[in-house]
């Protein structure tokens, strides 16, 4: 059986785009044994490597569709892709669109695998999270958590 993971995305130094690090940071001790938690800055190589390994993936990152702040949005990308448009101000270069259809393409992408979105306010360097996004990110937690049955 490969890994079971829950992967927050995101610089921490970057305003919301830290959200997926907080919600990972969040559930770290509320999952069963055999999930582990990972929080990776969005580089791809990285991506690629915990998708090869898993069995099962929840992945949560900022997302900027021009929803309002802390809309949450919920992709199970096991069956359709991930809409690139609301990742495409992505500070994570690829992002993480990209590093889910390489994973396609390399018949390497687990099932399932669900990507949560939180619409972020801001993106600039030193802000702390906006109250909407923090807000957003224990729903999150919440239904990751009700997801896996916790």
């Amino acid at each position: 059986m490969g890994a079971r993971y829950i992967i927050g995305v995101g610089n921490p130094d970057r305003g919301d785009d830290g959200i997926g690090r907080v919600v990972a940071e969040r559930l770290r001790g509320q999952v069963a044994d055999g999930i582990e938690i990972k929080v990776l800055n969005g580089e791809v190589a990285a991506l690629l490597d915990c998708l090869e390994r898993a069995d099962s993936a929840y992945l949560i990152d900022a997302v900027s569709s021009g929803a309002e702040a802390g809309t949450v949005h919920r992709f199970d990308v096991s069956a359709i892709p991930l809409p690139s448009l609301s990742f495409a101000a992505s500070t994570h270069g690829l992002g993480l669109a990209e590093a889910i259809e390489l994973a396609r393409a390399m018949e390497c992408l687990p099932v399932p695998c669900v990507v949560y979105g939180v619409e972020a306010a801001s993106f600039d360097d030193g802000r702390p999270l906006s109250s909407a996004v923090r807000t957003a990110g224990k729903q999150v937690s919440d239904r990751i958590l009700a997801e896996l049955g916790e």
